[in-house]
Protein backbone atom coordinates (compact mmCIF):
# COMPACT_ATOMS: atom_id res chain seq x y z
CA UNK A 1 0.00 0.00 0.00
CA UNK A 2 1.02 3.57 -0.63
CA UNK A 3 0.24 6.78 1.24
CA UNK A 4 -0.47 9.86 -0.85
CA UNK A 5 1.62 12.67 0.70
CA UNK A 6 0.67 15.51 -1.61
CA UNK A 7 1.23 16.90 -5.09
CA UNK A 8 0.62 13.55 -6.75
CA UNK A 9 3.37 11.80 -4.78
CA UNK A 10 3.01 8.60 -2.79
CA UNK A 11 5.32 6.58 -0.56
CA UNK A 12 5.21 2.96 0.51
CA UNK A 13 3.59 2.70 3.92
CA UNK A 14 6.19 0.20 5.09
CA UNK A 15 8.98 2.72 4.30
CA UNK A 16 7.54 5.31 6.71
CA UNK A 17 9.55 5.71 9.92
CA UNK A 18 7.59 8.69 11.20
CA UNK A 19 5.48 11.70 10.33
CA UNK A 20 6.33 14.94 12.13
CA UNK A 21 4.87 18.43 12.41
CA UNK A 22 7.42 20.96 11.18
CA UNK A 23 6.33 23.68 13.61
CA UNK A 24 6.78 21.58 16.73
CA UNK A 25 9.56 19.20 15.66
CA UNK A 26 11.95 21.91 14.50
CA UNK A 27 11.89 23.59 17.90
CA UNK A 28 14.48 20.99 18.90
CA UNK A 29 18.04 21.81 17.86
CA UNK A 30 18.67 18.11 17.27
CA UNK A 31 15.83 17.89 14.75
CA UNK A 32 16.92 21.08 12.99
CA UNK A 33 20.46 19.76 12.70
CA UNK A 34 19.19 16.42 11.39
CA UNK A 35 17.06 18.05 8.68
CA UNK A 36 19.90 20.43 7.73
CA UNK A 37 22.30 17.47 7.44
CA UNK A 38 19.84 15.55 5.28
CA UNK A 39 19.33 18.63 3.12
CA UNK A 40 23.09 19.05 2.57
CA UNK A 41 23.27 15.37 1.56
CA UNK A 42 20.44 15.83 -0.95
CA UNK A 43 18.05 13.62 0.98
CA UNK A 44 15.30 16.23 1.47
CA UNK A 45 12.66 16.56 -1.22
CA UNK A 46 9.98 19.22 -1.08
CA UNK A 47 6.85 18.16 -2.89
CA UNK A 48 5.17 21.52 -3.43
CA UNK A 49 5.69 25.25 -3.63
CA UNK A 50 3.36 25.90 -0.66
CA UNK A 51 4.65 26.23 2.88
CA UNK A 52 5.48 22.75 4.22
CA UNK A 53 3.55 21.63 7.29
CA UNK A 54 4.95 18.16 7.89
CA UNK A 55 7.93 16.02 7.15
CA UNK A 56 7.89 12.32 6.52
CA UNK A 57 10.95 10.34 7.51
CA UNK A 58 11.44 7.33 5.24
CA UNK A 59 13.77 4.38 4.86
CA UNK A 60 14.14 3.79 1.11
CA UNK A 61 16.62 1.20 -0.11
CA UNK A 62 18.53 1.30 3.21
CA UNK A 63 18.83 5.08 3.03
CA UNK A 64 17.08 7.67 5.19
CA UNK A 65 15.10 10.26 3.23
CA UNK A 66 12.98 13.25 4.23
CA UNK A 67 9.91 14.37 2.29
CA UNK A 68 8.35 17.73 3.10
CA UNK A 69 4.60 17.96 2.60
CA UNK A 70 2.03 20.74 2.73
CA UNK A 71 -0.44 18.24 4.21
CA UNK A 72 -0.61 18.46 8.00
CA UNK A 73 0.38 15.58 10.25
CA UNK A 74 -3.28 15.21 11.22
CA UNK A 75 -4.30 15.00 7.55
CA UNK A 76 -1.63 12.38 6.85
CA UNK A 77 -2.62 10.42 9.96
CA UNK A 78 -6.27 10.47 8.90
CA UNK A 79 -5.30 9.18 5.45
CA UNK A 80 -3.39 6.31 7.06
CA UNK A 81 -6.23 5.42 9.39
CA UNK A 82 -9.06 5.76 6.88
CA UNK A 83 -7.29 3.92 4.09
CA UNK A 84 -7.02 6.88 1.70
CA UNK A 85 -4.02 5.36 0.03
CA UNK A 86 -2.98 4.26 -3.40
CA UNK A 87 -2.12 0.73 -4.43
Amino acid sequence: MYLHIGNGKSVKREDIIGIFDLDTATVSKITKNFINKCQKEGKVIYLDSDLPRAFILLKEKNETKVRLSRISTLGLKMRLESGITEE
